[in-house]
């Protein structure tokens, strides 16, 4: 009966294996806005640049943003605004079904504005990159962002189902 692989390397029989070099061991680089529109660009997603400089685009209706916060713009925050507005008189059964949606789950971070007499529903995913971010760890908070905010807003529309489908979006 032989011993297991690191029972041996453990007594010396067995040399440590090599290590692999992998795409995300490269060192951290500092966030900017031109790696997060080089993300959303190779997975062929369409976005647009607004008035604040801010890449901006729409996924199943809803508007998502990429924002660089901070004093150095260390911060990435995607930030989602459901298509659909609210009555007010709906937020008691809204804010609920919001207060579940953030004990049950990480992400993304779910509140209710008032904008213009309704209730505008957002999603948040922010990260404090300023030590730097690697093209893995870009694209995984990225992804979390946009996938959780489409889940939240898909997980609300079964709650609160429309009249008609999301807006027509204009090409961006």
């Amino acid at each position: 009966m032989s011993a297991p692989g690191w029972l041996l390397r453990v007594l010396g029989g067995l040399p440590k294996p090599a290590k692999d070099p992998h795409p995300d061991d490269e060192p951290p680089r500092p966030l900017t806005r031109d790696r997060v529109g080089e993300y959303l660009l190779a997975r062929g997603y369409r976005f647009v640049v607004d008035e604040d400089g801010d890449l901006t685009g729409t996924w199943d209706g809803s508007r998502f943003w990429f924002l660089l916060l901070g004093d150095q713009h260390e911060i990435l925050q995607v930030r989602g605004r459901w298509y659909r507005t609210v009555p007010l008189s709906q937020r008691a059964a809204l804010a609920l079904a919001v207060n579940d949606w953030n004990r049950e789950r990480i992400w993304p971070k779910a509140y209710l504005r008032e904008e213009e007499g309704t209730l505008a529903l957002y999603s948040e995913v922010s990260a404090d990159l300023e030590p730097g971010v690697t093209d893995v760890q870009l694209a995984q908070l990225l992804a979390c962002g946009l996938g959780t905010g489409v889940q939240l807003f898909a997980a609300l529309e079964q709650i609160l189902p429309a009249d008609g489908p999301p807006p027509a979006v204009p090409d961006n």
